[in-house]
């Protein structure tokens, strides 16, 4: 078998067996403790840059197929477990996870501790480091993770985002929810959906590096969606005449993000209601006049809890962010209505008077819990009750 390192730019080396593609990335370290959901992690444009520790100890069994991609690649730069599957045992798969990453481009370690990589993370915090399939030596290893350049102040966003403007699912062929039939012999059962409602609402959704099940979910919430790249301005949003505007989850430091916090600023000023989840929570409080800043090891996973301050009520929440909005740099335009359980750190802001309003999780939970699926139908009622 293949050997494979991982290196950390504190000098610590971890040897494992290769799979995936032959080569060496550079990256920061980070774990994600989700039990499944792999594919949508590797397709996660949040995850530009990063090198990926699952932290549930075998991953693959399912195998990767084709309608569960949440972007049009995979965005990780290199992908961390301590075993992986070879048996593939699912009706809806068309490839092994090893097969995916190696058609990819991605190195995969396995055969290491994850629980130590996790534990050294969460007392440490995130590292840079480099994972290599290759021939190299451990000094190499840990000189180029060294010398990386790391997240703080590097604008991801314009290597994710979509170039051009585009009309999502306009046959709707993409964003009908699946749907499990039985005795039906002579049909495809990957091909069963359940039907849409009408497209009534245009949207335009702003990219920052947009899961595709964000699209998916807003699209079965009767919105007619057009995807915008991050660099559009508030002319560009505007000649499209929407009801409302969406931002986008995505990669890197928030505060590199100037272009786009100037363009939501003049979104809110022009009073569109406005719906924000993870980055674009942040690109929303930047532009409200918050500040972020980097957490010592994220929150990557699907069991964070939140509580909303107005009901009382907690969401078990799927959640992929290394940074956070500063609640002391909060103004008083905006409050704060919902509050991580774990840290306390902020989870969702909205403007005092204004219909605009951000979480910092993922509610089309690809992977995790459905508990917050409502905010989607909720930001359609925000509208609907502007007339």
């Amino acid at each position: 078998m293949e050997k494979a390192i991982l290196a950390l730019e504190d000098g610590s080396v971890y040897r494992g067996t290769a799979f995936g593609a032959k080569t060496t990335n550079v990256g920061e370290v980070c774990f994600n403790t989700s039990m499944t959901g792999y594919q949508e992690i590797l397709t996660d444009p949040s995850y530009k840059a990063q090198i990926v520790t699952m932290t549930y100890p075998l991953i693959g069994n399912y195998g990767v197929n084709s309608q569960d991609n949440e972007s049009y690649k995979s965005h990780v730069h290199g992908f961390v477990v301590r075993e992986v599957s070879r048996v593939v045992s699912n009706w809806r798969a068309d490839s092994s996870l090893p097969e995916y990453l190696e058609s990819h481009g991605i190195p995969g370690i396995s055969g290491i501790d994850t629980r130590a990589i996790t534990r050294k993370l969460r007392v440490e915090g995130a590292m840079k480091g480099v994972i290599s399939t290759e021939d190299i030596s451990d000094a190499e290893a840990i000189a180029m993770a060294r010398e990386w350049h790391g997240l703080l102040g590097k604008d991801y966003v314009r290597e994710v985002t979509h170039p051009k403007a585009f009309a999502w699912d306009p046959d709707d062929s993409l964003s009908p929810e699946f749907r499990l039939i039985h005795g039906a012999e002579d049909s495809d059962p990957r091909q069963q959906r359940n039907p849409l409602p009408p497209a009534d609402i245009p949207i335009v959704a702003m990219d920052y590096g947009i899961k595709y099940n964000i699209l998916r979910m807003l699209r079965r919430s009767g919105f007619k969606v057009t995807v915008l790249p991050a660099s559009a301005s508030f002319e560009d949003v505007r000649k499209y005449n929407p009801a409302g505007v969406f931002l986008s989850n995505g990669p890197g430091d928030p505060s590199a993000l100037g272009y786009a916090v100037d363009t939501v600023r003049k979104v809110v000023d022009h009073g569109y209601p406005l719906f924000g989840i993870c980055l674009g929570h942040q690109v929303l409080s930047q532009a409200l006049g918050a500040t972020t800043y980097k957490l010592k090891f994220g929150h990557r996973g699907a069991n964070q809890p939140v509580k909303d301050l107005d009901s009382g009520r907690v969401e078990i929440t799927s959640q992929n962010h290394g940074f956070a909005v500063d609640a002391e740099s909060i103004s008083d335009i905006a409050s704060v209505h919902k509050l991580n359980l774990n840290d306390n750190t902020v989870e969702g802001i909205r403007h005092r008077r204004l219909p605009a309003y951000s979480v910092q999780y993922h509610p089309e939970a690809s992977p995790g819990p459905h508990d917050s699926a409502p905010l989607f139908n909720e930001f359609r009622s925000l509208i609907e009750s502007r007339g």
